[in-house]
């Protein structure tokens, strides 16, 4: 009863901290808006029309995106750290978001190989949302697949680099071929963005969110269970094959969605997974799941406040942000607790 007192308060706190976050954050900008006219606006009551528009077409979508993005990407590690019961497995360790990078590079960079007709074909949101999502669902595949054959887990950490160096060549040799503008094009991408989305883009995002989401939700109990090892797994009754197969649809749905939409974001998947574990001293998926997504939803949304450097014009790479401020906070609870929970 204590310990579910305990959590109670917990997720009550942090769901606040993300309420007060979230308003914080569309406050914030080149031009600073009071939270009660952000309040009215959202209730759609506003008495300034510029406000308004800011807001609601801008502010609200970015803010929206920061809260998919951040937990979207904590579930994610969360679900391939379970999976491969290691602490430095993540999205990005593992390849998915370099399968998803190398399939954005394919349709940005690839006209430069293949030629313009090409890229006019190509070159679009949902061309590069599709070839994201593919491209980080066959490298975790193949990834699986090498796994299969290799029980030690390090070995696996190092198959999954392996196969983050193969894409890392493809798309050298891609820009070797590209022009200054493509490449251009793709660099920015690679810095990450939350501000980039219409309303019609980030209902298709949410949409694939959700299915992942929904996806990680049924597979709770094969994640308590793969804990335990794959043995006690299967003494439990969990078809292992089944339970792997929607781990693996949920992560490459939501990273991979991620990726293709806001770019390569480091950090958050594989540092948010143990933020939560340090503070919730539990390795329960009923738990953590919920957990990671209100921490990375908060933490995303602070690194985006301090991205947009409040009173300027100047908006920083997000991608740079959340190592430069998350990663201190997680060594410092590391070094605190002088332990991880895993």
């Amino acid at each position: 009863m204590n310990n579910q007192n305990t959590y109670y308060t917990s997720f009550t706190t942090l769901t606040l901290v993300l309420v007060i976050c979230f308003f914080v954050n569309i406050s914030l900008g080149s031009i600073s808006i009071p939270l009660k006219s952000i309040v009215s606006t959202l209730f759609g009551n506003s008495d300034n029309e510029t406000w308004k528009v800011i807001i609601i077409n801008f502010r609200l979508p970015k803010a929206i995106t920061a809260i998919l993005v951040g937990s979207g990407l904590g579930i994610s590690g969360l679900l391939m750290q379970t999976l491969f019961r290691n602490p430095l497995a993540g999205p990005f360790v593992l390849g998915i978001s370099s399968g998803a990078s190398l399939g954005v590079a394919l349709v940005i960079l690839g006209s430069g190989l293949f030629g313009g007709l090409f890229a006019s074909a190509l070159i679009s949101k949902w061309s590069i949302v599709i070839a994201a999502s593919l491209g980080s669902f066959l490298v975790l595949m193949a990834v699986l697949a090498v796994s299969s054959k290799v029980r030690d887990t390090m070995a696996i950490l190092i198959i999954g680099l392996m196969f983050g160096s193969i894409t890392a060549a493809v798309v050298s040799v891609l820009s070797y071929f590209s022009s200054a503008e493509q490449l251009q094009q793709y660099i920015f991408w690679g810095f990450g963005s939350l501000s980039n989305l219409s309303w019609n883009e980030l209902l298709i995002f949410f949409g694939i969110y959700c299915a992942g989401t929904i996806l990680s939700i049924f597979s709770i109990k094969g994640l308590n269970s793969l804990l335990l090892g794959d043995n006690y797994a299967k003494s439990l009754g969990l078809n292992l094959k089944q339970s792997r197969l929607i781990i693996i649809l949920a992560t490459s749905l939501i990273a991979g969605t991620i990726t293709a939409f806001a770019g390569p974001i480091a950090f958050i998947g594989l540092a948010i997974p143990h933020l939560t574990r340090q503070i919730f001293k539990t390795s329960n998926h009923k738990i953590l799941l919920p957990a990671v997504f209100l921490f990375g939803a908060i933490v995303m949304l602070i690194c985006d406040s301090i991205a947009q450097i409040p009173g300027s014009d100047y908006t920083l790479p997000i991608n740079a942000i959340t190592a430069l401020v998350g990663a201190p906070v997680v060594i410092w609870l590391l070094v605190r607790q002088r332990k991880m929970m895993f």
